[in-house]
């Protein structure tokens, strides 16, 4: 709430500007995509773009609990990725809340495994970005 979709998309910004392919989604957007994807064939296409896009920014994760096919198609995307490119992750949740959001114990492991154990971690507090512009108006 306090501009992690802001410090995310700037991050982004820049690593466009240095030449490196960026892919930004919200994350419920993101599990709806893939889930056509699925439907009409090209799954296997959008992974593997999501999979070699140097920066892949996922925005709002947790806001919804995940679905059987949204956590193993977020291993997935980690697994592929781990190790060899940069991932950005925002969240309203502290990463103590992440197992009950992702669900099943075992892939909440796996996952959380990914994204935090090799991770930096920026914790913003504070008011609202939104409501402090909305003052100014």
């Amino acid at each position: 709430m306090v501009g992690k979709s802001f410090i995310a998309s700037a991050l982004g910004n820049q690593a466009c500007i240095y030449g490196y392919r960026t892919l930004y989604f919200n994350t419920q957007k993101l599990f709806s995509t893939l889930k056509l994807a699925k439907a009409d064939g090209s799954y296997i296409n959008q992974v593997q773009k999501i999979e070699k896009t140097d920066l892949f920014i996922l925005d709002d994760f947790g806001l919804e609990k995940l679905d059987t096919a949204s956590r193993l198609t977020l291993l997935e995307i980690l697994e592929d990725r781990h190790g060899l490119s940069s991932t950005i992750i925002t969240s309203q949740f502290p990463v103590s809340a992440w197992h009950e959001i992702i669900g099943d114990p075992t892939i909440a492991d796996a996952i959380c495994d990914r994204m935090v154990n090799s991770s930096y971690r920026i914790e913003l507090k504070g008011e609202s970005v939104r409501k402090k512009f909305k003052k100014l108006d």
